[in-house]
């Protein structure tokens, strides 16, 4: 339960690069699973002619615009406003895009917990000399994302090079921390290999990260992610087919569980 003396800003203020024109659902989708996840704020960084759409279907959430119409060009000004920092789903791979993940990657505040996601990786993946920037964040590959940034390496081992936490995404997704610890995660089912699937993970995250008032660490606060991630897509599919879910349909079930870490 929460404190009944606190307001929106004790639930952190969570800030999400996602979206370009044409492309504008997956940010949609994580904007709404980040503040369903229990953070107070959420703010989405958006090309200009994206605006509008994040406005109609998410009004709650809150925008910073990019200088471009239609792609992700720059990193937002002021990080240090923000508790946490998603960033990938729907960008493209777009030169200026790259630029700007670039300078996200070298601008971000020391400690700012920081998820890398889709396009996030698939950029990291053509420039991999940039890894390093990327140090103490959250990367969320699915196998083939995994296999274009990582190749065969084990993961590991690469989340101890490159001091991440590697969510490892599958049936079983596996949550890597670079002091060793593994998490196997239990829950979830076929019916969440749908589009969005990934783009609601990504906002659980960002919504989790950002509300973490009880300073637990970033490691358990990816697993109890994870896992309601999972707990969300089988009470989805307790109420309709797998081949029928949606990511949508995952969101709607957010209401339903508590993402209190203490409830792990």
């Amino acid at each position: 339960m929460r404190n009944q003396e606190t307001t929106k800003h004790d639930y952190g203020h969570g800030l999400l690069i996602a979206g370009a024109y044409g492309r504008m659902g997956c940010a949609i989708l994580a904007a709404k699973a980040a503040l369903r996840s229990g953070c107070g704020l959420v703010t989405a960084h958006l090309p200009q002619r994206c605006v509008e759409s994040m406005q109609a279907a998410f009004p709650e959430a809150m925008v910073s615009i990019d200088p471009s119409p239609t792609l992700f060009t720059s990193a937002p000004a002021n990080l240090d406003h923000y508790t946490a920092i998603a960033a990938g789903p729907g960008l493209g791979t777009d030169k200026a895009t790259a630029e700007a993940l670039h300078m996200l990657l070298t601008t971000r505040p020391e400690e700012m917990p920081l998820v890398l996601d889709a396009d996030a990786l698939n950029v990291l993946a053509m420039h991999k000399e940039w890894l390093p920037l990327a140090k103490g964040a959250i990367v969320t590959p699915h196998a083939r994302e995994y296999e274009r940034l990582f190749g065969d390496a084990d993961p590991s081992q690469m989340a101890k090079e490159y001091s991440l936490i590697v969510v490892k995404k599958s049936h079983r997704t596996h949550v890597y921390c670079p002091e060793g610890q593994l998490f196997v995660n239990q829950t979830g089912n076929a019916g969440m290999a749908t589009a969005g699937s990934g783009d609601v993970l990504t906002g659980i995250l960002l919504g989790m990260l950002s509300a973490n008032h009880l300073h637990a660490s970033m490691y358990d606060i990816v697993c109890k992610a994870v896992e309601t991630h999972g707990k969300i897509g089988d009470i989805a599919t307790q109420k309709q087919s797998e081949s029928s879910l949606i990511a949508s349909d995952m969101i709607d079930n957010l209401r339903l569980i508590s993402t209190d870490i203490t409830s792990r």
